[in-house]
């Protein structure tokens, strides 16, 4: 056999392997997908309906003073950033990273703190601002470090499905920090899932908790609202024993679920660019056989002939 030929033979066999390979990988991602979609549709009722209460509260934004409310003149901002810890994901960790990189070059929205009606834009240079992160992910980390930010912590085994009891220690930790005054701003950037299809990078105020912030994520939350009651009217609360002690309790809920819903999120998308990669890969690998078997084909077809030729050259030259 000609060593074209055996080279060919030894190309199709690798891409057929590392398309059994993709495949199986695109099945693991697709099943890992419906847990992890499940998780969020389920969160999903829950925090809307958190939320709603809290944004129904606005009063209470207003007139009582806790530390999760306090708005300060941004200096410091701590940047929770949610990845994964492998790769071959597609776009999914490119294009969350990308999206904090251009805020480390222009942190003017960072820049704004806004609570209720109040927007206090900080008039300390964009150079000035110290930035610290939070990472949830290994490739957060490792982008984190090329770019010489400071990393606080990291919760790498958060990636994956975790509880909500398990958020809290990095939920407590944040609103300690912001409490103390350490930083003046904790904002969140993670991957907001549509489909299995679309995913969309966002960056999300958490601390100060903002009323507009609450607001937009509740419109933009994808669910059927109407199905679970949550497009009722604005209602009247009674608290007991006080609006300062329901707040002192709900608040720090409210960041904890605004955390743990972004890691849910983040984990579906990733799950779901996983498989739509992988089942693009397999049909690549599946295109670079059929060429390569095509090609092969051709060049054994092509020694037959010449064999043919030859053989038949051969016996006219003895006949004559």
């Amino acid at each position: 056999m000609p060593q074209g030929i055996r080279e060919l033979k030894r190309r199709i066999k690798s891409v057929n392997n590392t398309k059994k390979i993709t495949r199986a990988m695109e099945m693991v991602a697709a099943s890992k997908m419906r847990r992890a979609v499940s998780a969020v549709l389920a969160v999903r009722p829950y925090a809307h309906s958190a939320w709603s209460i809290l944004t129904n509260m606005a009063r209470a934004f207003e007139n009582y003073e806790t530390p999760l409310l306090v708005a300060r003149e941004v200096k410091n901002i701590c940047v929770i950033v949610i990845t994964s810890n492998r790769g071959l994901c597609g776009g999914f960790n490119s294009q969350i990273l990308r999206k904090v990189n251009e805020q480390l070059k222009k942190p003017s929205l960072l820049k704004i703190n806004r609570v209720g009606d109040k927007r206090i834009e900080s008039k300390v240079a964009d150079e000035d601002i110290k930035i610290d992160f939070i990472t949830i992910g290994r490739k957060g980390s490792d982008l984190v470090s090329k770019l010489g930010r400071k990393i606080i912590a990291q919760f790498n085994e958060l990636t994956y499905m975790p509880k909500a009891e398990e958020v809290r220690a990095m939920a407590r930790l944040v609103m300690d920090d912001y409490a103390a005054g350490k930083y003046d701003k904790v904002v969140i950037a993670y991957t907001d899932y549509v489909s299995a299809v679309s995913q969309q990078s966002k960056l999300r105020q958490i601390l100060p908790i903002s009323k507009i912030d609450l607001e937009k994520q509740l419109a933009e939350m994808d669910i059927h609202a109407d199905e679970y009651g949550l497009n009722e009217p604005p209602m009247e609360y009674k608290v007991e024993p006080d609006a300062r002690t329901i707040l002192e309790n709900i608040l720090p809920r409210l960041v904890e679920m605004q955390i743990y819903h972004a890691i849910l999120e983040s984990n579906a998308s990733k799950e779901s660019a996983r498989m739509v990669a992988m089942r693009n890969a397999t049909d690549a690998a599946t295109d670079m056989a059929d060429n390569l078997t095509l090609v092969f084909n051709q060049a054994r077809q092509a020694g037959i002939t010449q064999e043919i030729a030859e053989i038949s050259a051969g016996r006219a030259a003895l006949e004559q």
